[in-house]
């Protein structure tokens, strides 16, 4: 690995194929990925993590070819998994996770927006030297990772 530079704000630091991020109350998990993307100049990467969050799914309505949201305050993501690629010169975060509340139910799918709740989010990114694209399938209306 090249870039070994130390987060001035103390949210991630280098490991021998990636980086560790933790993340804390307020956070936006995907804006904090993408910092970490431009920053540490990353070609592209796959990601896993859990914590507690403030979590936004969307299922994929083919037919409008949008997303459906649905937020969910105050629960334990128990898995996330994603990638981070580029699209029009911008880091291009996609992930997807399962979260359960109190009572135990379990939500998941496609994660459109994720906020870190009390406590933290832990992150484990996993670099890959190649430079990763995303680009619109008209046929499908969302954008696809090419390699």
């Amino acid at each position: 690995m090249t870039h070994l530079a130390t987060d001035p704000e103390g949210k991630y630091i280098p490991t021998p194929t990636g980086y560790l991020m933790v993340l804390r109350a307020g956070d936006n998990v995907f804006a904090q990925l993408e910092r970490l993307a431009r920053r540490e100049q990353i070609p592209s990467a796959s990601f896993t993590g859990l914590g507690f969050v403030h979590a936004t799914f969307g299922f994929w309505d083919a037919s409008k070819k949008v997303f459906d949201p649905r937020r969910f305050a105050d629960v334990e993501l128990g898995s996330m998994v994603g990638s981070i690629a580029w699209k029009e010169g911008e880091p291009s975060i996609h992930a997807h996770g399962v979260a359960a509340g109190k009572d135990f139910l379990a939500y998941g799918g496609h994660l459109l927006d994720l906020e870190v709740g009390t406590g933290s989010v832990e992150i484990t990114l996993l670099r890959h030297e190649k430079r990763l694209e995303r680009a619109l399938d008209s046929c499908i209306g969302a954008n696809l990772l090419g390699l």
